[in-house]
C-alpha cells in the first residue's frame, strides 16, 4: 500500500506537532508512507473567498503531486473535503487521473476506520474530552451523524477515542454546532464568528470539558484563541495528538 501524507498549510506552519502525531499513528499501525515535498496548499482559502481562477493551479498541482498513490491521508476534514467535493470545478468529469486522486484522498479517521479497519486503539488518556464536530467533516465527509439528518451513523473520531482507558466525554447541549471559524468568514464577519465561538466554548465549559478536540486544527485554532483570551482552563488538541499521546503509554504496535 503506497500512502502519501498531505499536511495542510496551517498545520505545517502553526501546528507541526499534529503532523508528527499523524506520522506516529501511521507508523504505529505499520503503514509505510511518504511525504511528497512538492506539495502545496490545496487551494481551499482562495476557493472559499470566491477566487476560483487562483485556486485552480493549486488543484492541478495537488493532482500532479499525489498521482500514483493508493491513498492520500490528511489530518484535516476541510482540506480533504475541498479535494473530494470541490475539485470537480477545476477538472473535466472524464479526467481519470484527477478523479482517482480525489477519491483516494482521505481524512485520517476515515483511513484508520475504513481502510485499516481499526476497531480499538490501546492506550490511556485520563481526561474528560469535548469533541467538536467540524462542519466539513460532519456534513461533507459524513464522518459522523448530524443532528438535522436524524439518522444513525458511526462517529469515526469518537469511536477511535472511545477505546482509550481513562477517557470520558462531555455531554454537550449542541454537539454539532458550527464554531464560527469558516475560513475567511472569520475575517469578513469577525464579530459573528467570535460570538459563535464563544457559544461553543460556553457549552464545553458547562459540560466540564478538560480537553477540547476535533479533526480540524483550523476550528481548534479559532476556539483556542477565545480560550486563551478568556483565560479558561481548557486544553486544545487534535484527535491525532490524543491518540499518539495515549498509545505512547502502551507502545504495543498493530492494535487492530
Amino acid at each position: 500500500m503506497k500512502v502519501a501524507l498531505f499536511i495542510p498549510c496551517y498545520v505545517d506552519q502553526f501546528y507541526p506537532q499534529v503532523g508528527m502525531s499523524t506520522v506516529r499513528l501511521l507508523e504505529h499501525f505499520g503503514v509505510e508512507h511518504e511525504f511528497p515535498e512538492a506539495q502545496t496548499c490545496c487551494g481551499q482559502p482562495m476557493a472559499n473567498s470566491g477566487c476560483m481562477p487562483e485556486a485552480k493551479p493549486l488543484a492541478e498541482k495537488f493532482v500532479e503531486v499525489f498521482d500514483g498513490y493508493d491513498y492520500v491521508v490528511a489530518p484535516s476534514g476541510s482540506c480533504v473535503s475541498m479535494v473530494r467535493n470541490h475539485y470537480e470545478s477545476f477538472f473535466d468529469e472524464t479526467d481519470l487521473r484527477a478523479n482517482t486522486v480525489r477519491s483516494r484522498t482521505l481524512e485520517l479517521s476515515e483511513f484508520l476506520v475504513n481502510v485499516l479497519k481499526v476497531e480499538r486503539i490501546e492506550g490511556r488518556f485520563d481526561h474528560q474530552v469535548g469533541l467538536h464536530q467540524s462542519c466539513h467533516g460532519l456534513r461533507e465527509l459524513r464522518l459522523s451523524a448530524s443532528s438535522e439528518a436524524m439518522t444513525e451513523r458511526p462517529g469515526m473520531t469518537k469511536d477511535l477515542l472511545s477505546g482509550l482507558a481513562g477517557i470520558s466525554f462531555s455531554q454537550l447541549k449542541r454537539e454539532d454546532e458550527c464554531c464560527g471559524f469558516g475560513g475567511t468568514f472569520a475575517v469578513a464577519e469577525e464579530a459573528v464568528s467570535c460570538m459563535m465561538g464563544e457559544d461553543r466554548i460556553q457549552d464545553h465549559l458547562e459540560a466540564g470539558t478538560n480537553v477540547l478536540t476535533a479533526g480540524d486544527m483550523s476550528c481548534l485554532m479559532h476556539l483556542d484563541g477565545i480560550i486563551r483570551r478568556r483565560k479558561h482552563d481548557m486544553r486544545v488538541m487534535h484527535f491525532a495528538e490524543i491518540l499518539a499521546e495515549a498509545i505512547a503509554c502502551v507502545g504495543t504496535p498493530n492494535n487492530l
